[in-house]
């Protein structure tokens, strides 16, 4: 601070003008978040127009980080732009893709797993944690399942948080940076996996005792079976996402 020549305290100009970055940043990464959790509601049908200006009324913001929000989702794939036409809700991922999507998870989940079973003692603790937070929100969706309405995009992201959370919990063991941005690139899509699925039996149940099937192996100290069970897990998310088992009425992972 500096005083001007009636002696009041005032900031200095750098002071301020590194306040404005800090700010448009803040706002930036906002409206990414809410643009991001209306595409994950499901509220939005995919193929359907998304209008600049509408959602920058919406959020009761500028069009500029809309925009830049939408620019950003276009490189995830959740959303697509055509010239002219603008931009609009990406397609659901067809089987092709999907399966794709499972094989490179597996490629990355599979390394990373084996890796991560050696470092158990650091491990165990954070994996029965996210277990833990995943039977939480499993439970939540359960209770929400009786009112449909009650059921919120909250709700899904909470699940999909703690779902995915157990998967993070395993890269990050393996102390593999490399690996870990790799699972991370992917998450987004993974998201996506939701949006080729009907609105069903829940499958959370399955997805959860086929994590506890992976903890329990690495609990066991048997790293073979705890890659095993990812890879029995990982078909599972496979096989629901493409519709030959029971729809899930949420994310899957």
């Amino acid at each position: 601070m500096t005083a001007d020549p009636q002696g009041y305290a005032r900031p200095m100009r750098a002071e301020i003008a590194a306040r404005a970055p800090l700010a448009r940043r803040v706002l930036r990464d906002g409206v990414h978040e809410a643009v991001l959790e209306m595409l994950l509601d499901g509220g939005i049908e995919p193929g359907s127009p998304l209008s600049i200006d509408g959602l920058a009324r919406q959020l009761g913001v500028s069009p500029t980080p809309v925009r830049e929000a939408l620019v950003n989702l276009e490189h995830t794939g959740l959303v697509t732009r055509a010239a002219l036409k603008g931009y609009r809700v990406a397609p659901p991922l067809s089987a092709e893709q999907m399966a794709e999507l499972v094989e490179a998870r597996a490629v990355v989940e599979l390394a990373a797993i084996e890796r991560a079973a050696q470092h158990s003692t650091t491990l165990l603790p954070q994996l029965r944690e996210a277990h833990t937070r995943h039977l939480d929100a499993v439970q939540e969706l359960a209770r929400s399942a009786d009112d449909p309405q009650a059921r919120t995009a909250a709700h899904m992201r909470h699940y999909f948080d703690a779902d995915w959370g157990f998967h993070v919990v395993i890269m990050r063991a393996s102390g593999n940076r490399y690996l870990l941005q790799m699972l991370e690139g992917m998450g987004v899509h993974v998201h996506r996996l939701r949006q080729a699925v009907g609105h069903g039996v829940s499958d959370a149940e399955a997805a959860l005792y086929e994590h506890a099937e992976v903890l329990r192996a690495l609990e066991a100290g048997n790293a073979e079976q705890a890659v095993a069970a990812m890879r029995r897990h990982l078909e599972g998310v496979r096989t629901r996402a493409s519709g030959s088992a029971p729809m899930a009425d949420g994310p899957q992972g």
